[in-house]
């Protein structure tokens, strides 16, 4: 059994996803020296291997007794019930009460043992999430009480964003944005460079309206987001803004900052994996313990053709693994 070092939780998700191909592949060319916990359906699993060709051997554990086998050859998995016909088909609702419990079980473990962190593969928002959340942040947001109190950061060492709405609609994002808000956003990202990286990070702020002005007679820029700021410079942040969005991320201007926030989703998302595709993860800060999810979807296009990219969760195992 090993003792000295803190398990990496893995919730397996969506089972018609990419997820386990690319999770065989990250195992199979890298060693991590923490033991790693899969959550997942046994069956699933097994046919997926089969299917992709792996050879693996498996080491079942129950939950309340945690037995780790450390070699590289053998993945350690918590048995998630879940029945399927085919072991590539498509993403459903059928595949809710799966998903849910195998979060409940990694929430278990959370909470009564030491762990290095979770991370959890992608995540239906359509058929699990519905309308009840936005996304899988705020799902564990409410799950673990902290609702309204996290933070999305996609990171990479050399440059992170963070949006302060999530997965809104566009016409949605004015109302859901304030002065508080932004001001405890930031709070987080600060809080986590100054624990992970020893440092007071530089961050840049862009406005909600293009060129962050507004023909109306009063903008979001004046009413919420330079007061936001001046509040945080008064506080020693080290902060700049608002920027206009369609010029932050200028390779100049990239090279002074740690971290863009945006206002919205796809203002900082699409930029960050133009510039570093899967070289990024996403965070979630605010949390009882560390939550990443490998900045990538299901892709259901490419399931069963091993051909996906691992980067963003090899990058996330050897973020947990220091």
């Amino acid at each position: 059994m090993l003792k000295s070092y803190k398990p990496i939780i893995i919730v397996a998700g969506e089972p018609y996803s990419v997820f386990l191909e690319i999770l065989f592949n990250t195992l199979k060319n890298n060693r991590f020296k923490k033991p790693i916990v899969l959550i997942v359906s046994k069956n699933l699993l097994l046919k997926q291997m089969k299917s992709l060709k792996y050879n693996f051997k498996v080491n079942l554990l129950d939950e309340k007794k945690i037995r780790f086998k450390s070699d590289g050859k053998i993945i350690n998995i918590i048995d998630v019930n879940f029945s399927f016909k085919k072991t590539f088909d498509k993403i459903s609702n059928k595949s809710n009460s799966y998903i849910n419990n195998s979060f409940k079980v990694a929430l278990r473990l959370l909470k009564n043992n030491k762990c290095s962190g979770l991370i959890n593969g992608p995540i239906s928002k359509k058929n699990f999430l519905n309308t009840d959340y936005l996304g899988i942040t705020e799902f564990l947001a409410e799950k673990n009480k902290k609702k309204n109190k996290v933070a999305m950061l996609i990171y990479n060492k050399k440059l992170s964003v963070s949006p302060i709405t999530t997965h809104l609609p566009l016409k949605d994002v004015h109302k859901s944005i304030s002065r508080t808000k932004i001001i405890n956003h930031i709070k987080l990202i600060k809080n986590f460079y100054k624990k992970i990286h020893k440092k007071n990070p530089k961050i840049a702020v862009t406005g909600l309206n293009p060129h962050c002005e507004s023909n109306y007679k009063s903008s979001e820029e004046d009413r919420i987001i330079r007061p936001a700021i001046k509040n945080l410079l008064q506080k020693k942040y080290n902060i700049k803004g608002p920027f206009a969005a369609d010029t932050i991320f200028m390779k100049e201007n990239l090279k002074k900052y740690d971290v863009v926030v945006g206002m919205y989703h796809d203002q900082v998302l699409t930029p960050i994996k133009t510039l570093f595709e899967f070289d990024a993860i996403n965070i979630t800060l605010g949390l009882p313990f560390i939550r990443i999810s490998p900045d990538h979807g299901p892709n259901t296009l490419m399931l069963g053709k091993n051909l996906s990219n691992p980067l963003s969760l090899t990058k996330a195992l050897k973020f947990l693994d220091k």
